[in-house]
């Protein structure tokens, strides 16, 4: 299984804000395990956090604004996307201000940076969420994203406007892998109509064109566009010539589209999760990016865990002769198959479930059901093998169950249905004590879950 990822060491990045014009100073820092992303305002007294989840978006007009407790953070997207992107998951970003630096108005300086510093690996392992089935979020103009199961994280974008310069385009991020060569370079870009409406709400003090790309697509009387020009601080330019204004010239023909993709990564790596799924995405923004985003983690809360992927075409871990050299039941009380999974932490294991089970005969003739009581054991099982898997010499130790609580079964058990048992340490063993927390599905459905306390002794001592 793949291990989280967090920064080798600290990089500072220095700019102007966007949208306040201020010059901002962003340190980006190691974190421990299960840390995500989170944000810190050190010019503010506390030095308050902000948690980089969906929930805490509070305003999408022009980029993607945390706020908890009134303390804001602004423009975090690009800076989310490279971490995403990097597989980073666990960093403290330091903000001396109310909005992450723009930079040049793309992800390639922050992800060019991460690298610099370097990556390492953790001890737990990553948590992805994988996408099961199609999802799909609407809006009120047209846009859309619809999400279906994939191998990796993918991205379609589609974007349209009403404009001779930039009507539709296309851009497709096919492994998240891609996004550093093919992505990150993307600039922002805004509308000369915008400018005047943004300028007026207070926003992009800080644009200009070393930032973003601007789209001149209908033409303005040359007294108007001169004037426009001066309060944005950019040379005069003949009024009747439409296209893009820029002082770098565009990267990519579909830059634009290549920029959304961009901010729809930073936005739903606000999920707290990597994401395996392939992503249709038609006229996003970060308003409806935010609403699926959220969409997803409501999902996560809804199943509390996820159905391991288990692939029988793989070879096990552990298969039915190696445990049967680590555990003592026999049959009929031996109820793992195999083990597809395992670590310090965690155990993945399975146990398929035939009409010939020797306890249907009783539990029920008519209705075969599988007992509740064989559902816990055979998740105590998995829970030993996870626990001798800590012990240099597993064959000769056992493991004693102690205490069993919060027990819940969901869905009965029938015969055909394979049955996938994912167990994990609630806190390190200590003493020879264990304490875990175990669940069973059937396909994505859990059906049982409880929890553990074990106890390992030597087989010489008993």
């Amino acid at each position: 299984m793949q291990k989280q990822l967090t920064l080798k060491k600290c990089f500072t990045v220095k700019g102007k804000g966007l949208h306040t014009g201020l010059f901002i100073t962003a340190t980006f820092n190691p974190a421990p395990d299960n840390f995500g992303y989170k944000i810190q305002r050190t010019d503010i007294e506390g030095q308050p956090i902000i948690d980089c989840i969906a929930e805490n978006v509070a305003d999408t007009q022009r980029g993607t604004v945390l706020i908890k407790d009134n303390i804001r953070v602004s423009t975090v997207e690009h800076a989310m996307a490279a971490l995403y992107a990097s597989g980073i998951d666990n960093c403290l970003i330091q903000v001396d201000g109310p909005e992450i630096p723009i930079l040049d108005g793309s992800a390639i300086v922050f992800f060019n940076e991460i690298h610099n510093a370097g990556i390492v690996e953790q001890s737990s392992n990553k948590d992805f969420y994988v996408v099961k089935h199609k999802m799909v979020v609407n809006g009120e103009h047209g846009e859309s994203l619809i999400i279906v199961p994939d191998d990796d994280f993918c991205v379609n974008t589609m974007i349209s406007f009403e404009s001779k310069v930039l009507a539709s385009q296309f851009a497709t991020m096919d492994s998240i892998s891609d996004f550093g060569k093919e992505i990150a370079s993307a600039r922002t870009f805004v509308f000369v109509r915008e400018i005047e409406p943004l300028l007026n709400a207070g926003l992009i003090k800080g644009g200009d064109l070393d930032n973003a790309i601007v789209v001149y697509e209908n033409q303005l009387p040359q007294e108007r566009y001169d004037k426009l020009a001066d309060t944005i601080g950019i040379p005069h330019k003949d009024a009747t010539q439409l296209g893009y204004i820029n002082n770098k010239p565009l990267t990519w023909p579909n830059e634009p589209a290549r920029h959304k993709l961009l901010d729809i990564v930073g936005d739903l790596a606000l999920v707290g999760k990597p994401i395996k799924g392939r992503l249709i995405a038609t006229k996003p923004g970060h308003t409806i990016n935010n609403k699926f985003a959220r969409l997803i983690r409501k999902d996560i809360r809804r199943h509390e865990v996820q159905c391991p992927s288990y692939d029988p075409n793989e070879e096990p871990v552990l298969d039915i002769n190696r445990i049967k050299e680590l555990l003592p039941h026999r049959y009929p009380m031996l109820l793992v198959d195999k083990i597809i999974s395992i670590d310090e932490n965690t155990i993945v294991g399975v146990k398929n479930v035939t009409g010939n089970e020797p306890f249907f005969i009783g539990h029920f003739p008519k209705e075969p059901v599988m007992p509740g009581v064989l559902q816990i054991e055979a998740m105590a099982q998995a829970g030993g093998l996870l626990v001798l898997n800590s012990v240099e010499d597993p064959a000769n130790w056992s493991t004693y169950f102690m205490k069993i609580d919060g027990v819940k079964f969901r869905k009965k058990v029938v015969p055909g249905d394979t049955l996938i048992f994912k167990v994990k340490l609630l806190e390190p063993v200590r003493r020879g004590i264990s304490s875990m927390k175990g669940y069973i599905f059937v396909g994505d459905t859990l059906v049982c879950e409880a929890e553990f306390t074990a106890k390992m002794a030597k087989k010489e001592e008993n």
